[in-house]
């Protein structure tokens, strides 16, 4: 090894999902949504002023902190907004989670956890969730620097009742309580209005899932005032301008039209429920999701084959092949014909 190797910050990675690119293919593996932006997204977009893309953009991200504090019914000094909810959840890691003692997360849960405590150097615990997937709250009331998951957690779709969240929230007030809800906006229950409730509460959400900006990166908490402020304080000391001119635009526009928003969102819903009923005919178990995916198991057919038979169609999910998840695919929901296409090729494939 060479002499300045010895000081090289040396982590392993987060593995982003695979990112084909075929005309063809049905992709099922990185959980974006099947639809279109909002019209005004493509409006908005099509009508800046390219002379403006000379200066930097606003570091305060006043518009799109006030469109989303607006939606909740906040303060604009309630909300904090970065680059897709990883950059939030980020910054969150290296704002708040500074003590000796062990962060708490699942031990299957979003895989860039455990990377960034790894890269921030933070001491992490990961307690195991039940045969069924489910979070034990009863292992977070101990002593612990914090807490994160998310709710409903990834890769499972399975969703914690907000009256246990809270108790969690409840038993860990000496630290900050990390809500992560990318994938609240399918049919799951928010601990937005736990905020007013309780000051060491951040609630992280995204506008890559069900708001179909992927592509922009767009993501943003909510807590007290003064969590907020701490947020800020670290961006500034990081990267003023985070945000670029695009993506405020992006995401002032999707934040404006919820009629769309709610419209897609219950289009998602429909069909995964469709194809749960399809995939237990199938064969396939699975926990019940609340999410825009579904973790499922087939009693027979091992994971890997079938995600190989379904490669090979130019159909792509996700497959976790370590430990626990080594049997189950991750499932994104896609538009109705796209699944009922899925379902086809499975049951050729289960015959």
């Amino acid at each position: 090894m060479s002499t300045w190797e010895e000081n090289v910050r040396k982590v392993i990675p987060y593995t982003p999902g695979e990112q084909p690119n075929q005309p063809d293919m049905i992709k099922l593996n990185t959980n974006e949504n099947p639809y279109p932006p909002a019209p005004g997204v493509e409006k908005a977009l099509k009508e800046m002023d390219m002379d403006a893309m000379r200066l930097y953009p606003d570091p305060a991200a006043y518009d799109l902190v006030h469109a989303i504090a607006q939606m909740y019914s906040l303060k604009d000094e309630q909300v904090f907004v970065g680059v897709g909810s990883d950059d939030v959840l980020a910054m969150s890691f290296l704002t708040f989670f500074n003590s000796e003692k062990p962060v708490l997360f699942p031990d299957i849960t979003y895989s860039f956890y455990d990377v960034w405590a790894d890269l921030f150097k933070i001491p992490y615990e990961r307690p195991a969730l039940d045969e069924n997937f489910h979070i034990k709250k009863e292992d977070y009331f101990r002593e612990n620097g914090g807490v994160i998951f998310p709710n409903p957690n990834a890769p499972t779709g399975v969703e914690m009742q907000l009256e246990d969240v809270e108790e969690i929230i409840r038993h860990n007030q000496d630290v900050i309580v990390i809500v992560d809800e990318a994938y609240v906006d399918f049919g799951g229950k928010s601990a937005l209005p736990l905020i007013e409730k309780y000051d060491n509460l951040l609630v992280v959400q995204t506008f890559s899932k069900s708001r179909s900006l992927a592509g922009m990166r767009i993501g943003f908490a909510c807590g007290n005032e003064k969590l907020i402020k701490y947020l800020n304080d670290v961006k500034y000391s990081f990267n003023s301008y985070t945000m670029d001119r695009t993506a405020l635009a992006a995401g002032v526009a999707a934040v404006k039209d919820q009629a769309y928003f709610q419209e897609t969102c219950n289009k998602i819903i429909e069909t995964r429920e469709w194809t749960k009923k399809e995939l237990k005919a199938l064969g396939f178990s699975f926990q019940d999701s609340m999410s825009n995916f579904i973790f499922a198991a087939h009693e027979t057919c091992p994971a890997e084959k079938i995600f190989e038979a379904l490669r090979e169609k130019h159909i792509y999910v996700r497959y976790f092949p370590k430990g626990r998840t080594n049997n189950f695919l991750r499932i994104t929901i896609g538009t109705q014909e796209e699944m009922q296409t899925f379902i086809n090729v499975l049951k050729d494939y289960l015959k």
